[in-house]
């Protein structure tokens, strides 16, 4: 962790600041890139289930094209825990490295795919880089960033991620298929050119006894070349207080046993992360964006199903911005109910449209061109206001410190398997049951969701991450 330099300079533009503001732009071009990936499923799954439009020389059913769906979050789940575990035996800039691999080799079987089994492989290779990106990123950025910028420069991760996704919608609408993974495959190979100019965080050469060149390191980031005597002192003063930093961390984590998994405290905290985790994926949203277009296609729009869905990739970018500004204003609690209320009310809508259209004979002419958009565009944002951001902070403020790094990376690959099976049942669930009932199903998740938050959810807000908030 690195410590302020500058208290007159809080501006994440400054100079101080500037090579952790580069460095933090450049690891985040593989979660936008990861992000392409996401939202190029949406609008593709459509075309790849047309009998006379399949852009490849076979048509997916609907049990093939949940595999392909869901079979990104199984290679999530192997990716977050292979980095993380590689990440403390190679390394976090080696890591960033490999996150590039498996996503380059997704691109190339997508633009080969003889068949669906290259698919199945492309979607499991690209969950690979999605699940790294998620442990290796935000690590590395909160290694090399400020304390004053961190949550700034933490939020691009979120930012990055919604923006690729919006361009994954985009190219997948309107750009023929097989252009798609050319033009793509360019920013993995820009992201590795990039990456060789930033060094190793400090912390990590710290933790491997690389003195010399964590100092080297930490000089870099904090963009100080001691020119002065004064400049000088300061770094030696920083630079001994991340030492220390460092050195209890490694005690704390040394430390850990078993059985501080199983205190009261920490099983109470699980409960609770793994609850909200769950609350998050069952209320549909992350099934939604991935299967908008069908589901456009299936409330019979007038709008054209793939121009819905870009526009609610820039609803999405919206509410990721909104959750920037007021996620440390109001208490984490609070944006949990409101969001997750309103995101189950939005869903009932939905729903019952959806129920108007399969099931009677209403003219709804007048509202197709619409309300559709709107009622699903009030889903995604409210879910990116509150429910879907501030679920990873609670994960984050309410484990124990002593067991918060596995802990999260615990509830990570948890969260994997809960998205997996909402994929792998949501186009099943749709041609069982019916659009409507479905998508009823998540608002009850959601009714059920927010009686869990009311009652045993605490409040995480203004307390020290060291603090147990049940108290």
């Amino acid at each position: 962790m690195l410590f302020n330099l500058c208290k007159s300079s809080e501006g994440v533009f400054s100079s101080a600041y500037r090579m952790q503001l580069f460095a933090a732009v450049s690891v985040t071009i593989i979660t936008f890139c990861n992000g392409i990936a996401i939202g190029w499923f949406a609008p593709m799954l459509a075309k790849l289930q047309s009998p006379t439009n399949s852009p490849v020389d076979f048509v997916a059913t609907v049990e093939q094209g949940s595999w392909i769906g869901s079979l990104l979050c199984v290679g999530g789940l192997m990716g977050n825990l292979l980095f993380g575990v590689l990440m403390d035996a190679i390394g976090r800039k080696a890591c960033i490295y490999l996150l590039a691999v498996p996503h380059i080799l997704s691109w190339i079987l997508i633009y080969v795919a003889p068949s669906i089994e290259y698919l199945y492989a492309a979607r499991f290779a690209s969950g690979m880089t999605g699940g790294g990106n998620w442990v290796v990123v935000p690590i590395f950025i909160g290694e090399i960033a400020d304390p004053i910028i961190r949550g700034r420069l933490t939020s691009l991760f979120t930012l990055t991620l919604n923006a690729g996704m919006l361009v994954g919608y985009i190219f997948s609408s309107y750009v023929p298929y097989h252009i798609i993974p050319m033009a793509v495959i360019l920013l993995p190979v820009l992201y590795l050119v990039i990456a060789l100019y930033f060094p190793e965080t400090p912390s990590y050469l710290l933790r491997c006894e690389k003195e010399e060149e964590a100092e080297k390191s930490l000089k870099f980031y904090l963009n100080n070349k001691t020119s002065t005597k004064l400049e000088l002192e300061q770094f030696n003063i920083k630079y001994a207080e991340l030492k220390s930093a460092v050195k209890q961390q490694r005690a704390e984590s040394d430390a850990v046993t078993l059985r501080d998994f199983f205190t009261k405290r920490s099983l109470r905290a699980f409960c609770i992360a793994n609850a909200v985790v769950f609350i998050n994926i069952s209320t549909g949203s992350f099934a939604l964006l991935n299967y908008m277009s069908t589901i456009f296609v299936a409330v019979k729009t007038e709008i054209h199903p793939d121009t819905n869905t870009v526009m609610i990739g820039g609803v999405q970018i919206l509410g990721a911005y909104i959750a920037m500004i007021v996620v440390d204003r109001f208490g984490r609690k609070v944006l949990l109910l409101v969001s997750t209320a309103s995101t189950g009310i939005f869903l009932a809508a939905f729903g019952t449209y959806a129920f108007l259209v399969e099931e009677t004979n209403v003219d709804l002419t007048a509202y197709s061109s619409w309300l559709p958009l709107v009622l699903m565009a009030l889903i995604i944002l409210t879910a990116n206001v509150g429910l879907i951001p501030v679920a990873a902070v609670i994960i984050v403020e309410i484990l124990p410190t002593k067991i918060r790094a596995k802990g999260v990376s615990f509830c990570v690959a948890l969260m994997s398997i809960f998205a997996f099976t909402m994929l792998k049942l949501f186009p099943p669930c749709m041609e069982a049951f019916g659009l409507a009932t479905t998508i009823w199903a998540c608002a009850a998740f959601a009714a059920l969701g927010l009686i869990y938050i009311a009652i045993f959810v605490p409040e995480t807000k203004g307390k020290s991450m060291d603090e147990d908030v049940d108290k």
